[in-house]
């Protein structure tokens, strides 16, 4: 097998982004000796960290060396010492320019229940057999991006605003991505909006349904948002992708780790278009969901699955070798069927562990070839 070389930046971030994007480096190394593969890392600050060191919290130079590498691997940024709601600089602000600077428009979220760990769900596990779904989230238009937003004060009090604003080329892109992976998966595709009560969900729906006569073998439904949270709860394994607006797709993915056992065990890619039209390949952000966990961060509590698993999407993804991604999942698969867990998903019965002996563990059985 010949060598080839590939350029990733780590962004660790803050809490305990440092801990869990260790445990992916150990996981890096396997890979790297298994399939002689050169991987380089550029490790650059983001969100507080980058804040405190450069007062911003994403530099443009660092922005411009994420757009050259092959893909970025994150780990979680934010924390009770930026939580100001009023500062002009944030965390998050460092995501918002990553996302916008790299032109990831849409946010890849599977959703599988892992066998191993179906009775640590707080769902009955005759509802979690055979989920195995896919959030696709726009990324860069609504609330989140829509301007007017300000905060200002009138006789009775404040008053605050935010522009929820939707394009159709935006709703096309998105949804159209959808209904590609679902031909790749088991042909359904839930829309999910508000259309009953906002002009951008009519819009989204418009564009939905014109969209699904270009593919007759996708089955296609619309399902309100308020509906759709019963039916992650009560009925998830009828779906299989599921695509929807910025806030809605925010709100809806964290519902939906529920169904996998823990937060930590989720990963997620936000990713742009291909490389040209003869490359498959995106450029793309790897991050779990969690978030950054401050209240944990330092203790080796952390979960690593999403992290982990999050690199095996980056090597599916962004540099085309499903079968390192394939490798990744199956050493974690493997690892949690040996009873070996982080704190948060383990039992009586659990060899408990700290994140990077997590991240070990599933290093060494990916270099020893690890089925599942």
């Amino acid at each position: 097998m010949t060598s080839d070389s590939i350029n990733l930046v780590l962004l660790p971030g803050d809490g305990v982004g440092p801990e869990i994007i260790n445990a992916a480096n150990s996981v890096l190394d396997a890979v790297s000796t298994r399939f002689n593969l050169s991987i380089n890392t550029d490790t650059l600050l983001i969100g507080g960290a980058a804040i405190d060191a450069h007062g911003v919290p994403l530099r443009s130079d660092d922005l411009a060396r994420c757009n050259e590498a092959d893909a970025v691997l994150l780990g979680a940024v934010g924390g009770p010492k930026w939580d100001d709601p009023s500062a002009k600089l944030r965390p998050e602000q460092g995501l918002l320019q990553l996302r916008r600077g790299m032109g990831l428009f849409a946010n890849l979220r599977p959703v599988s229940t892992i066998p191993a760990l179906i009775d640590r769900a707080p769902i009955k596990p005759h509802l979690l057999a055979g989920v195995d779904l896919m959030v696709v989230r726009e990324l860069t238009g609504g609330v989140y991006f829509g301007r007017p937003r300000r905060t200002w004060r009138e006789r009775r009090g404040r008053v605050a605003v935010d522009t929820l604003i939707y394009r159709e080329y935006e709703v096309e892109r998105i949804c159209r991505l959808a209904f590609d992976l679902a031909g790749e998966r088991r042909g359904k595709v839930a829309s999910v909006d508000k259309a009953n009560v906002l002009d951008t969900s009519r819009l989204w729906r418009s564009v939905v349904s014109a969209m699904a006569a270009e593919f007759p073998a996708v089955e296609m439904e619309h399902v309100l948002v308020d509906s759709m949270t019963m039916h992650l709860i009560n009925g998830p394994a009828r779906f299989d992708v599921i695509v929807t607006e910025n806030m809605f797709g925010d709100i809806l993915t964290d519902e939906a780790s529920v169904l996998a056992g823990s937060i930590g065990l989720l990963p997620s890619a936000s990713i742009g278009k291909t490389r040209s039209a003869t490359d498959s390949r995106r450029r793309g952000v790897f991050e779990p969901i969690h978030g950054s966990a401050p209240t944990i961060a330092g203790k080796g509590l952390a979960n690593t699955v999403g992290t982990i698993e999050s690199l095996a999407m980056l090597f599916r993804i962004s540099l085309n070798k499903v079968d390192v991604g394939e490798a990744i999942n199956a050493a974690v698969r493997a690892t949690l069927d040996s009873g070996i867990r982080t704190p948060d998903v383990a039992d009586e019965a659990s060899n408990v562990v700290s994140t990077g002996e997590f991240g070990l563990e599933v290093a060494r059985r990916v270099a020893e070839g690890a089925m599942v």
